[in-house]
């Protein structure tokens, strides 16, 4: 009766670290928020990197281990000036009950309007200061204005090869335990095959785990499936020079982070590519995967490379 009723929680609520010391984080950056946790001070900061990295997990981490009152707010949501106006001056301007600071997470800031909302925030961050911090989390900083960056202290959660490489290894342990306090049945070998077609989205990964654990059973089949299955359909349409049907599964997939959908280009070319145009392929993903830590539409960028896929590249 507990394993179904657990089924009822998304698995990245229920084990989402609420200490420094239980998060997935390069050692550096690590020890940067647990000083800031022992030091109880806590200044103004930006979290920026991809998807699922932790960004979120930490802000909130940070605000448990000190006990200090905070409010989330969603910036791709509720990114209007009224915000401002309305949720974030009635949290900030009331004293903390514990004392302590108050703490305005502001989750997916560069979704926050740069003509409006984020100067109005940059005011207010001057203007609360003697009581209140903010947190900014971001995927592209470059689409936060510069007077914000230079408010906060800004934290990049991104990685080397060599560092996940080692962050896969500490999550494969934790994703195995969590398997484990689940019930479901599962194998090293499909728990790293998940864990390296998604890393460092860590989140995705547990969502996934989730997903496809609904037997009891964690199954390798229905992952290549929908991966293999996805993008021979993708394949298909560049084959055939089908820009509207390319488009249509642009639309469907660009809620994936998009640099997972390059590597899954990648990954899935073996055997749908002219082996004389593989090397043509791997350089315009790498050019357009460089490409979408600065573009603002990356819907667009996506099908401009699928487009230049499609005039280029020969397939089988």
């Amino acid at each position: 009766m507990e394993n179904r009723m657990s089924t009822d929680f998304l698995w990245v609520e229920k084990y989402r670290p609420t200490k420094i010391s239980d998060t997935i984080l390069s050692s550096d950056l690590k020890k940067t928020f647990q000083n800031i946790v022992d030091n109880g001070e806590i200044p103004n900061m930006m979290f920026t990197g991809t998807a699922g990295t932790g960004k979120t997990t930490v802000a909130r981490a940070i605000c448990n281990e000190l006990g200090l009152d905070h409010i989330v707010i969603n910036g791709s949501e509720d990114g209007n000036i009224d915000t401002l106006r309305g949720k974030i001056k009635q949290f900030a301007s009331s004293i903390s009950l514990s004392g302590g600071y108050k703490v305005v997470i502001l989750d997916e800031a560069d979704y926050l309007n740069p003509q409006s909302t984020q100067p109005a925030l940059r005011g207010f961050i001057e203007e609360f200061s003697d009581n209140c911090r903010f947190i900014l989390t971001c995927n592209f900083k470059n689409k936060v204005i510069e007077p914000l960056h230079s408010r906060c202290s800004v934290y990049e959660f991104t990685n080397s090869k060599k560092v996940l490489a080692d962050l896969c290894s500490q999550f494969m342990g934790r994703l195995s335990n969590i398997l484990a306090e689940e019930g479901v049945t599962f194998t090293n070998e499909v728990v790293a095959e998940l864990i390296m077609r998604y890393a460092p989205d860590w989140r995705r990964v547990l969502n996934e785990a989730q997903r496809h654990s609904i037997g009891g059973t964690l199954s390798t089949g229905a992952l290549i499936s929908d991966s293999n299955g996805n993008y021979n359909d993708l394949f298909q349409s560049l084959k055939t020079k089908d820009f509207k049907k390319m488009r249509r599964w642009v639309v469907n997939n660009i809620d994936l982070e998009p640099a997972s959908i390059y590597r899954g280009i990648y990954d899935s070319m073996e055997g749908k590519v002219s082996p004389n145009s593989i090397p043509q392929l791997v350089l315009i993903l790498a050019d357009y995967q460089y490409k979408n830590a600065f573009v603002a539409d990356h819907e667009l960028n996506m099908v401009a490379c699928l487009t230049e896929c499609m005039a280029n590249v020969e397939y089988i």
